[in-house]
């Protein structure tokens, strides 16, 4: 049987975005974001798909993985999937190539979506109208004012039962910051994330400090592939905190293997680095069969229509410099209401549409 909707053009374009101020956390520091966009054409429409990456996967999308998807059906994205799974078997799927595949396995379902005329979550099927969101940011850059500030937002404009600051970059300072911080927020839940900068030993003792300021969720103390040392804190931190980790996962064997190794309390993962939807929709199998949530990582336009469908899914990530791209660089980009954001049901597919002209300056 011919495609119904064959795939006949694929594009990419690499965004250089600069942040708002000089950002960091435990192991970096950056002054701007690159938003990778990718489309598809089919079918007479055009289906929409993004990462934030590096410019250099432009050429791994208009090549490799474009020869890879010429003539596929973009009514059968598994189909389509699978095809540049292969295609980057000699490169590594990994890394770089993950998150390729992840904006085009994102467009392709744009395009089947908008093919058939329905929002996205419609097609995937909802288990919920609306998925919470926390706050996140609080780099380890910004001055306790800032952080304050950027916390009270979160809380008192957005509505969000819980935010979010890094930590890591300065460990000793780190048990004042998060005292001001529980100044700022009140009883709303607060979360850290060390990127990974911590020692295992390090980490316990900077756990209890922060267990003072009731701290309920402190991701990657270590290394996310320091499963050993993840599973030894994960035994040891208080009752009253979870430990969460899972944002490089780039395959489905990562979060197997870090489910198997009970590393973590809640699993993280990131429709724009995890091979896209069709990768992120096998995810809630995998955590109900260990009894564990998971967590959408950042990308929170990206993931509201899959999280939509997700019956573990606990919540999404509303990260600074991502929600600040997609309200610039996005129509239909979604906004929090009491704490939560959902799909505009009255817009096919994402419901998201670029703006091409004002995002050419960023262009690389």
């Amino acid at each position: 049987m011919p495609p119904q909707a064959p795939i006949e053009r694929v594009r990419a374009a690499a965004y250089r975005v600069p942040t708002d101020s000089v950002e960091a956390d435990g192991t970096l520091q950056w002054d701007a974001t690159t938003l990778v966009v990718a489309t598809i054409d089919g079918g007479g429409l055009s289906g929409l798909g993004f990462t934030y990456s590096s410019a250099s996967i432009v050429p791994l999308i208009e090549h490799e993985l474009a020869a890879a998807l010429q003539r596929q059906d973009a009514f059968d994205p598994r189909a389509c999937w699978l095809a540049q799974q292969r295609a980057v078997r000699n490169f590594g799927r990994e890394g770089l190539a993950a998150t390729a595949i992840s904006a085009l396995d994102i467009a392709v379902w744009d395009l089947k979506a908008k093919l058939i005329g329905v929002p996205l979550a419609v097609l995937l099927g909802r288990t919920r109208q609306s998925v919470p969101i926390y706050g996140s940011g609080g780099f380890t850059s910004y001055s306790d004012s800032q952080l304050q500030r950027q916390l009270q937002h979160w809380v008192e404009k957005d509505g969000c039962q819980w935010v979010k600051m890094k930590v890591g970059s300065d460990p000793e300072l780190d048990p004042h910051r998060t005292s001001i911080a529980r100044r700022a927020i009140g009883e709303t839940g607060l979360f850290v994330d060390a990127n990974g900068a911590y020692k295992t030993k390090q980490a316990l003792e900077l756990a209890l400090h922060f267990a003072e300021q009731r701290v309920s969720w402190f991701e990657e103390p270590v290394s996310s592939d320091d499963l050993t040392g993840l599973r030894a804190l994960r035994g040891r931190l208080p009752a009253s905190m979870e430990l969460a980790a899972g944002e490089y996962g780039y395959t489905l064997d990562y979060f197997d293997r870090m489910l198997a190794a009970n590393a973590v309390d809640v699993l993280q993962a990131d429709v724009s680095r995890c091979g896209g939807i069709t990768a992120f929709l096998q995810l809630p199998g995998l955590c109900e069969a260990h009894h564990l949530d998971l967590s959408g990582h950042c990308a929170p336009a990206l993931h509201l229509h899959v999280a939509c469908t997700s019956p573990r899914l606990r919540h999404l990530e509303w990260f600074h410099d991502h929600v600040r791209i997609e309200h610039m660089l996005f129509d239909g980009a979604p906004n929090p209401v009491r704490g939560t954001i959902a799909p505009d049901l009255t817009r096919p597919g994402l419901g998201l549409d670029f703006k091409c002209a004002d995002a050419e300056r960023y262009r690389v």
